[in-house]
């Protein structure tokens, strides 16, 4: 926590979305992790492992763990959360406004509002396919009748709508925020089998995943770090090609870093005020 701490702080955000996501990790344990978007890539900051299949966890973890997050975040930043269909739980909603935050949160079809005291389902809201969003600002939403919003997206390259619960002002808006939640799960296929192999390491105990977990995030800031670095200084080139990168920052980064073990060059390690410069991405 003191590093995810110092993390948000360099990164000198106004506007921070936040991302919650969970996936497996280890043998028969899932991890629930926040991440901060940035830059197109998810940075975590903090998570719960528990001992479990795959599937929704309790919402009292989803709340615990934003309690969390919330001691770290700036005060005067604005702060967006966002989730999958896991993560529309009125209590998690609710709290996420007390802190004065915004949330944009994917929801279900069968799931059900009200709208002038009229009980309708998520799923009758009017599609409109060509790409516009259909937008109700005022709802009750679901039995417990909070009050929010509903943003029904339909883009021609998907073959069902996406409907969002959202405190946000416009549909727009709201969309543009939720599109940043799938960042997060490339941060999991990196920390998985596109690069650390964490679902390979045969643990079982939710203890032991979650502290290998502190050495893998740390890792994958490093990582992410150069590759960053290495495109802007050029090194990129001489790894891979000189006219185009077709690799994600993280895997520039392992590239790096073989290239500098590879050869014998002592790689240096960045100083504080480095790892979180600009530059960095």
């Amino acid at each position: 926590m003191p590093f995810a701490i110092e993390l948000l702080a360099a990164l000198s955000l106004s506007e921070i979305t936040l991302a919650m996501d969970g996936s497996t990790v280890g043998r028969n344990c899932i991890c629930l992790m926040v991440s901060v978007i940035y830059k197109n890539r998810a940075l975590p900051l903090a998570w719960f492992v528990i001992e479990g299949s795959k599937g929704h966890l309790p919402e009292i973890m989803h709340l615990d763990l934003i309690d969390q997050v919330h001691k770290i975040v700036p005060d005067n930043a604005t702060v967006v959360f966002v989730g999958d269909g896991e993560f529309d739980g009125i209590s998690l909603l609710k709290k996420i406004e007390s802190f004065d935050w915004f949330y944009v949160c994917r929801t279900g079809k069968a799931i059900t509002y009200y709208l002038n005291g009229e009980k309708r389902k998520v799923g009758e809201l009017q599609h409109d396919i060509s790409g516009n969003y259909v937008f109700v600002p005022t709802i009750l939403f679901t039995s417990n009748k909070y009050p929010s919003s509903l943003v029904c997206c339909w883009e021609k390259c998907y073959k069902e709508p996406i409907f969002l619960v959202t405190n946000l002002s416009s549909a727009e808006e709201a969309s543009r925020f939720y599109k940043r939640r799938f960042k997060i799960e490339t941060f999991f296929s990196d920390e998985k089998s596109r690069g650390f192999n964490l679902h390979k390491s045969h643990l079982e105990d939710s203890i032991r995943i979650s502290r290998l977990m502190i050495a893998a995030c740390l890792a994958y800031i490093w990582v992410i770090y150069w590759g960053a670095n290495s495109l802007a200084t050029g090194l990129n080139k001489i790894i891979h090609r000189t006219n185009r990168c077709d690799l994600s920052l993280f895997q520039l980064g392992l590239r790096t870093l073989d290239y500098f073990l590879n050869r014998g060059i002592e790689i240096p390690v960045p100083t504080h005020s480095l790892l979180y410069s600009k530059a960095t991405g």
